[in-house]
């Protein structure tokens, strides 16, 4: 085409699309956005490629086949509104962009469907930001100014960026024609920003085996600074080859609930995750082994072709607002998994290397699964023995579930019937020979959100259908049960709500927060899963407003708090079982009575010395509050015959109680191990004055107590153990 049939073509162009702009006898609604742009001191506007097409058709096919000459003649079409409506600001502005949202259609790809067939075309391509790098300047026009002569001159650069046909030579003039030299007047020179981003293909669309594909986006101006590594993005622009490359990075920060699964193998941890990865609208799965704390965090890398450091995103960046399901959590080095402190607790990961120092949003959550130290979990040993993970980072967990792998025939046999009813079950949308996908198949090929249309959605049914090959005899066809979809949606506006404490769930928080650090152990047999410490308190404030967002409601009130005080209580606490002693010697001899045959089949357990850490050793509560955690490990001492005279005086548990009360504050007031009985009659008797111990109860009590090895008795002073 002859530059004069090009330029004729170029006018008829821009005077459809001024008149697609001058819609004040229809609508309105792009005469009122220039006019908004204009306020707004912007020099970008954004049109709906949908009214395009609606409008003109022709158009809007073009634009996206040939989109080049198509813009060119649109933004000049612009220039030419604004200045019918402003002239001053249009002289101040060189240069007006368009920005297209709505329905691409077969132009809507990802970069693995991104092929040489869309060069020059306008498209939009979907996928998560991994890298992103500083924003540099880059001239557009400069001023020389030559002393010697005494001229101003004036370049102007463009690049394959720019829509001009031909992009101008990169030299930087320094001397004029005659050799003079030259000034560069930077107050009069333009610059505009420019930056390089990476989009990488989505993990849940990528297909299994192979690695997600990215591509290398350009943005200049107004556009830069707009997203940063872990952002999911849709980005609309032309696409064309370009000769070379950059990039780096930029920042944020958060915290969430993080849960971590322990328990024996086939207790199915790992399928537990797979459906929280199928669920969550966000989620991506890792495993300890094939993960390093870079790979999860982030690292700094070394661009080929320009030689440039630059930030890429892990795991838990890109998950931001999501979820990481890290499967094989044990298996991870100790320099791996304390990597991810930093992202547990603030919610960012912060980089300082390489001469790059910056910070990355990883506001997710953590659903780790291990399995405990020696393969199984072990009932007579605590739960601390057991998972062998340090404090510091169990703590960082806000809830810890043992799952154990019960022997239960019943149990066994509803496992087994589903296990086989899933292989034999097939799903009715599958089709012979079809490659069964890795995550969801909705495809939105458009940049706007579908749950802003005002379309009924009624058809999309709430629960599943039932299914007898699916659902088996566990379930009536009356039961219900959420779909997927409808979980989905649910979750997302869920996490919309924005719940206030009111005063009574922090009254309750608090409390409960306080006994849990005074008191160890809630009964003899039970063992904390995980140190209490400030971060305790932080988990019941977020298990309750959690609970307060799934009734959709604005308030914490007192009940969801309970509701999480009732979890805190089953996650935080597993009971210990003691081995029996004296077993075989109870088998062999037959011929003892029926006392002596019972009497050790529960022996009295041995107190050892080692209380637990913040233990109030003044506390005397009953024998199955004051037992300490390490039951399996015990003492395999005999015991001393306890003394069962029948003339001995016995002490009812109430009275009993009462005198542990008043020896504990006692013992605790004067602040020793060992007093006299009869400063501790004396006291008895001024705190039960009404109801006075006698002498016979007083030796009961302690007594009862030297059995618990409590407290000893010896010369008429009683000694604290």
């Amino acid at each position: 085409m002859e530059e004069g049939d090009f330029d004729q073509r170029l006018r008829d162009l821009q005077r459809e699309y001024l008149e697609f702009l001058d819609d004040g006898e229809d609508q309105g609604i792009y005469m009122e956005k220039v006019k908004q742009m204009i306020e707004d001191k912007s020099k970008r506007l954004l049109v709906s490629i949908n009214d395009l097409r609606r409008k003109s058709p022709e158009r809007a096919k073009n634009l996206l086949e040939n989109a080049f000459e198509e813009q060119i003649a649109f933004q000049k079409a612009l220039k030419e509104y604004v200045s019918s409506i402003d002239p001053t600001y249009a002289k101040i502005q060189e240069e007006f962009f368009v920005a297209f949202s709505g329905s691409f259609g077969n132009k809507h790809v990802t970069p693995r469907s991104l092929t040489s067939r869309y060069l020059g075309n306008l498209i939009c391509v979907e996928g998560i930001v991994t890298r992103v790098s500083l924003v540099r300047p880059k001239v557009v026009r400069s001023v020389h100014y030559c002393p010697v002569t005494k001229k101003v001159m004036e370049r102007k650069y463009t690049d394959l960026t720019s829509f001009e046909a031909f992009p101008t030579s990169a030299v930087y003039p320094t001397k004029d024609d005659e050799g003079n030299p030259l000034e560069t007047e930077y107050g009069l020179s333009r610059y505009k920003d420019h930056q390089t981003l990476t989009v990488q293909e989505m993990p849940e669309r990528a297909p299994a085996g192979q690695l997600p594909r990215s591509v290398d986006i350009i943005c200049d101006d107004d556009l830069v600074d707009k997203c940063k590594p872990g952002d999911r993005v849709q980005i609309v622009g032309n696409y064309r080859c370009l000769p070379n490359k950059q990039g780096s990075f930029t920042a944020g920060t958060f915290r969430d609930i993080n849960v971590l699964l322990i328990g024996d193998p086939s207790v199915a941890k790992s399928q537990l995750l797979r459906y929280v990865v199928q669920t969550a609208p966000r989620a991506i799965t890792t495993t300890g082994r094939g993960s390093s704390g870079v790979g999860l965090t982030a690292a700094v890398t070394t661009d080929p072709e320009t030689g440039d450091r630059r930030l890429e995103a892990g795991a838990m960046v890109l998950a931001d607002r999501g979820v990481v399901c890290i499967d094989e959590f044990d298996k991870m080095s100790d320099i791996d998994r304390t990597a991810i402190h930093e992202v547990m607790e603030q919610g960012r990961v912060t980089i300082a290397k390489a001469g790059v120092h910056a910070s990355l949003n990883a506001r997710c959550s953590v659903l780790a699964a291990a399995n405990p130290v020696l393969g199984r979990y072990d009932q007579y040993k605590t739960p601390m023995e057991n998972i062998g993970l340090q404090d510091s980072l169990l703590s960082r967990f806000d809830l810890l579930f043992v799952m154990l792998d019960i022997a239960d025939a019943d149990q066994d046999n509803m496992i087994s019937e589903h296990v086989l009813r899933m292989h034999r079950y097939r799903n009715p949308k599958e089709q012979d020979g079809e490659v069964l996908p890795m995550g969801s198949l909705v495809e939105m090929l458009s940049t706007e959100n579908p749950d802003n249309d005002e379309v009924d959605d009624t058809a999309e049914s709430i629960y599943e259908k039932y299914d007898p090959l699916l659902h088996g005899n566990t379930r009536s066809k009356k039961d219900q049960i959420f779909s997927t979809k409808f979980m989905r949606k649910y979750i997302d506006l869920a996490r919309l709500m924005k719940p206030k404490l009111s005063q009574e769930a922090c009254d309750v928080i608090a409390d409960e927060y306080a006994r849990l650090r005074n008191q160890d152990m809630m009964d003899s047999d039970m063992a904390r899963t995980q140190p209490v410490t400030a971060r305790t308190l932080e988990t019941l404030i977020r298990l309750s407003t959690a609970h307060a967002k799934c009734r959709l409601s604005f308030q914490v009130t007192h009940d969801d708090a309970l509701a999480a005080i009732q979890l805190v209580q089953f996650a935080y606490f597993k009971k210990v079982l003691t081995k029996e002693k004296g077993r075989k010697r109870r088998a062999s001899t037959e011929n003892e009575d029926a006392a002596s045959d019972t009497e050790p089949a529960q022996p009295r357990p041995k107190r050892t010395r080692k209380t637990q850490e913040g233990q109030d050793p003044y506390e005397f509560s009953s024998d199955e509050e004051m037992e300490p955690v390490l039951r399996a490990a015990r003492s395999s001492q005999p015991e001393p015959e306890p003394h069962t005279s029948s003339s001995k005086k016995t002490i009812l548990p109430a009275r009993l109680a009462q005198f542990k009360s008043a020896l504990h504050e006692l013992f605790k007031s004067e602040r020793a191990n060992s007093l006299p009985l009869s400063r501790i009659t004396k006291h008895l008797d001024e705190k039960y004055s009404h109801e006075i111990f006698d002498s016979a109860e007083v030796q009961a009590a302690l007594d009862s107590m030297t059995s618990d090895n409590q407290v000893m008795m010896a010369d008429d002073m009683v000694f604290l153990i």
